[in-house]
């Protein structure tokens, strides 16, 4: 009798731990146990942990509540300007109720893909192409909005929606290269003529200041000498100034060889046809000026100042030589004396002359 009661007792042992191995369960952390009994859905969730099912009656399905990141495939479309593009996205959802998620939809994760992909699409012929280059930002949050709105009776919330990547064909491309270079260029132009504007304005309050200064003139023009001759891969014309060429043109006059003191003037010889009334013969006296004894060779030296002359006639000192006449000598250019502009005016130049 006591053998019979020792195997029933290990037979109920061994049944025991049969069926807590086939009922027993483990619930990670990170998922949501839901039990259908017979069929039915039971009222609890299992927490994550060990838990018991009855074998055979009870089924449990885990439900992972980890945020999920699913790549939405790309999608072709025409814009609302009528150009094709290829966008794809990229989402990202989380299950909140594992009980909605297993008995409202079959497969949550495939309905939430079909899902993005209409949604996107949608999204592409609402907007125009460059919003979907620029304003990515607002296009995330409504195509985020589409999606989450059905989603939100399986149990499954839309956590955050991305555009990836805007692919469009290879002539658009190139149109919208020459769009913006055309509209770099036009920045360019306009920053250039606003430039210009300010610099002509500098440049005339400069030239008005220089004005004032004419020697600011010649200091600018030997500033850009000199910023012009660092560079030594050209040829620098260095025009010269009026005033320089007229200060070099007294210096050679000055240079030149001065008669010596008392010598005779002798008249310039004429040529064998040259008409005879230009100037009177030597030989032959005239009304004006009587005739030259060819014996008289004296000289006469006289000082010439800048004084006045006096009002009594001069003194006649007897037969005038050629080339004189009522008392005046002829006019002799190289007999001027050298004026020096910087002596004072009230100084008496002197310089002799000869009279025959």
């Amino acid at each position: 009798m006591v053998q019979v009661l020792l195997v029933v007792l290990v037979a109920v042992l061994a049944g025991g731990l049969l069926y807590s191995m086939a009922a027993a369960r483990v619930v990670k952390q990170y998922e949501r146990g839901v039990v259908l009994r017979l069929g039915r859905l039971h009222d609890a969730v299992r927490p994550p942990g060990f838990t018991m099912i009855v074998p055979g009656v009870d089924r449990l399905r885990k439900v992972n509540m980890q945020i999920v990141t699913m790549p939405v495939p790309a999608q072709d479309g025409i814009t609302r300007d009528n150009v094709t593009v290829r966008v794809d996205a990229v989402i990202y959802f989380k299950v909140v109720d594992a009980a909605s998620a297993v008995i409202q939809v079959e497969d949550y994760r495939f309905a939430v893909s079909q899902m993005a992909q209409t949604s996107l699409r949608s999204i592409i012929g609402k907007s125009d192409l460059d919003d979907l280059l620029s304003d990515r930002e607002k296009l995330n949050q409504g195509l985020e909005l589409m999606i989450d709105s059905p989603a939100v009776g399986w149990g499954v919330q839309i956590d955050r929606v991305e555009i990836k990547d805007v692919s469009l064909p290879e002539t658009m491309k190139r149109s919208m290269a020459r769009q913006a270079e055309a509209d770099r260029e036009r920045r360019a132009r306009v920053i250039n003529a606003d430039a210009e504007l300010q610099a002509s304005k500098k440049l005339a309050q400069a030239a008005q200041q220089m004005s004032t200064q004419p020697a600011a003139l010649q200091l600018r023009l030997l500033q850009t000498v000199v910023a012009v001759a660092a560079e030594k891969n050209s040829t620098l014309v260095l025009p010269f100034p009026v005033e320089l060429l007229r200060f070099l043109e007294r210096a050679q006059q000055g240079q030149e060889p001065k008669p010596p003191v008392g010598a005779g003037k002798t008249a310039p010889e004429q040529p064998a046809d040259a008409p005879a009334a230009d100037t009177p013969a030597a030989d032959t006296p005239t009304a004006d000026a009587p005739a030259v004894d060819p014996s008289v060779t004296s000289v006469t030296e006289q000082t010439f100042t800048d004084r006045p002359l006096p009002d009594a006639p001069l003194p006649d000192t007897g037969p005038e030589p050629d080339g004189v006449l009522d008392g005046v000598p002829e006019f002799d250019p190289e007999a001027l004396p050298e004026l020096d502009p910087e002596e004072p005016s009230d100084r008496s130049r002197t310089r002799p002359f000869t009279r025959h």
